[in-house]
């Protein structure tokens, strides 16, 4: 894996049938899709790519098809969360044996009320890395409904070295992430943002080295990403204006359903299924997203056909 891991980090979807199967023919179409829109790596199981509605075995079956599938084109990041140490661990060792380059962890909770204090966290995450070995990426989201303070991110960076790069996707994320960098110092190796990039722009500004964005438009956002890095903020702006509109629909009217309905009417998945209880996308909101997806044509609105 080239060291710092810099860029675009899409996380892929999970692609079911419509019966809710899973379509590993199309996962493997997705992997090789994702390699062609210039990913700087992979990230899988991860929320948006619906972990919490697989089965273990599930989770097996795609983690393993996705590795072997890439093959070392590109860095894969294993989201391995888990409320349970041993569980996390074991995950994360299943991962480290069959090729992945990074892991991906929240901070271990259960619903809203049941989390770890910050001792039990530092030992969460020393105990997967050290059955692992791999860098490790904390997602600092608001879903997990755990505080992670800066100070204490820098703790544990400090206390389980592996604990490098971190996804910052809490509100006021720009702030934060300026504030983290400032304090990690050379701690910090891999300081992202997330939720669909729709805070791109402040956040590099603020120091971001790349973004864990969907799967849905990345050959977009990297040049983004790349003329921010270069120097030139103006055509960085003007890049991002243009897809704004896009990320903005993704991330506020489709969430995890809208790389699935692009890469569907893409030709590269067959189903945009999603497991219940999560609904399929309103007949309205996937045309607008279609519409607005076609302004700027993207790969994974072509590449299947």
């Amino acid at each position: 894996m080239k060291h710092p891991l810099t860029g675009v980090l899409p996380v892929a979807p999970t692609v079911f049938h419509d019966d809710g199967s899973l379509d590993l023919d199309g996962q493997a179409r997705v992997m090789d899709l994702m390699v062609d829109q210039g990913s700087d790596a992979i990230c899988i199981l991860a929320n948006f790519s619906e972990q919490f509605v697989m089965t273990d075995e599930e989770r097996r079956v795609s983690t393993e098809l996705c590795l072997k599938q890439v093959a070392g084109r590109v860095p894969v990041i294993v989201t391995c969360s888990h409320f349970s140490t041993q569980i996390a661990a074991d995950r994360a060792k299943h991962a480290a044996d069959h090729g992945a380059a990074m892991l991906m962890l929240m901070p271990p909770y259960h619903g809203a009320a049941l989390q770890a204090d910050e001792g039990a966290m530092i030992e969460h995450f020393a105990a997967i890395a050290k059955t692992s070995g791999l860098p490790i990426m904390v997602q600092d989201a608001p879903l997990s409904g755990v505080k992670l303070s800066v100070p204490f991110l820098v703790r544990l960076a400090q206390a389980v070295p592996l604990v490098s790069y971190f996804k910052i996707e809490v509100a006021f994320a720009a702030q934060k992430l300026r504030d983290l960098i400032a304090a990690g110092g050379n701690k910090v190796v891999g300081p992202f943002d997330g939720e669909e990039s729709i805070t791109l722009l402040a956040d590099l500004d603020a120091g971001a080295t790349g973004s864990m964005c969907s799967a849905m438009i990345p050959d977009l956002i990297k040049p983004v990403i790349t003329a921010h890095r270069s120097g030139d903020r103006t055509h960085a702006t003007a890049l991002y204006k243009n897809i704004l509109p896009l990320i903005n629909y993704e991330n506020r009217q489709c969430g995890l359903r809208s790389a699935k309905a692009v890469m569907m009417e893409g030709g590269v998945i067959k189903s945009d299924h999603v497991r219940h209880p999560l609904r399929p996308l309103h007949p309205e909101t996937r045309k607008g997203l279609i519409e607005l997806a076609r302004e700027v044509s993207p790969l994974a609105l072509k590449w299947g056909k």
